[in-house]
């Protein structure tokens, strides 16, 4: 069984490609800078990119099991998705871990999740295997929503979150990674133990961070002329706010157990993963 992974460059395939290396694994790491990848033993690194479909073929091939992390946001990201999954398909991959969005759907709030569904779909139609990694918003990111005023500011009124840890995520991926004939044609929603408001978020980053955090809810025009000033494309902007509306309308509050169910224990708190960083 020869396995494959993308994303070694960052947290979540990272943290799998160590996991595997710990355990013995050989695996084959495709990044787009091979001078960036994590020196591990009984790894081998090529260069490829989602959207070049003739070296990401090149780099498959071979392979019988992929992490596919998902790509960096941007515009064209699910066109180059389409094209890495193609790929795949062409090079005679059998089974793919994706690494998709909690509530992904064609009408998903959150614009991206629309996106991972689509990914999804392109790798059920392809007739590979599939295990599909649905995680929540990661806690990880909760203290970079803080603003220079120790204010997070969103339309999120009241609603609450089950955001997940990156750890988790990447341990759960890298159990599947160890023993895929047990989680063929699977999807997993992973969360971490509790739906959290972001006020509540807020009041644990002050707690464990010892500074004042708080959380200020804004109106939807509020918020694009809040973040204005970053400039960002419409897609952008439509990314950042509805973040925020997908925790307002409650898509986010559901805790799932699928975390422990893998990994064998709960799922991180806020506090664990601020306390661990």
């Amino acid at each position: 069984m020869t396995i494959a992974i993308t994303g070694a460059t960052g947290n979540i395939g990272g943290a799998v490609a160590r996991a595997l290396a710990a355990s013995g694994l050989p695996f084959r790491m495709i990044v787009r800078d091979a001078s960036r990848a994590p020196v591990l033993p009984d790894t081998e690194v090529v260069e490829a990119t989602f959207a070049d479909r003739e070296a990401a073929s090149r780099a498959l091939g071979g392979v019988d099991l992929l992490l596919m992390v998902s790509g960096a946001e941007a515009e064209d990201r699910l066109d180059q998705h389409r094209t890495f999954v193609s790929a795949a398909a062409e090079a005679g991959v059998s089974h793919v871990v994706y690494t998709s969005f909690a509530g992904a759907a064609p009408d998903a709030t959150f614009t991206l999740g629309r996106d991972h569904f689509a990914t999804e779909q392109a790798i059920r139609d392809s007739g590979m295997h599939h295990t599909f990694l649905r995680d929540s918003f990661y806690l990880d990111f909760v203290e970079d929503l803080v603003g220079e005023d120790g204010v997070i500011r969103g339309p999120a009124g009241d609603g609450a979150m089950a955001a997940v840890a990156r750890a988790d995520v990447a341990a759960v991926a890298a159990t599947v990674l160890r023993d895929h004939a047990a989680h063929l044609d699977v999807t997993y929603d992973l969360t971490g133990p509790a739906a959290i408001t972001l006020t509540e978020a807020a009041a644990v980053v002050s707690e464990v961070r010892g500074r004042q955090v708080t959380y200020r809810p804004e109106t939807l025009d509020e918020a694009y002329a809040s973040r204005a000033r970053w400039n960002p494309e419409p897609w952008q902007a439509d990314a950042w706010v509805s973040t925020y509306t997908a925790i307002a309308e409650g898509a986010l509050a559901e805790v799932s157990g699928d975390v422990e169910r893998v990994i064998g224990r709960p799922p991180m708190s806020l506090r664990e993963v601020l306390a661990a960083g």
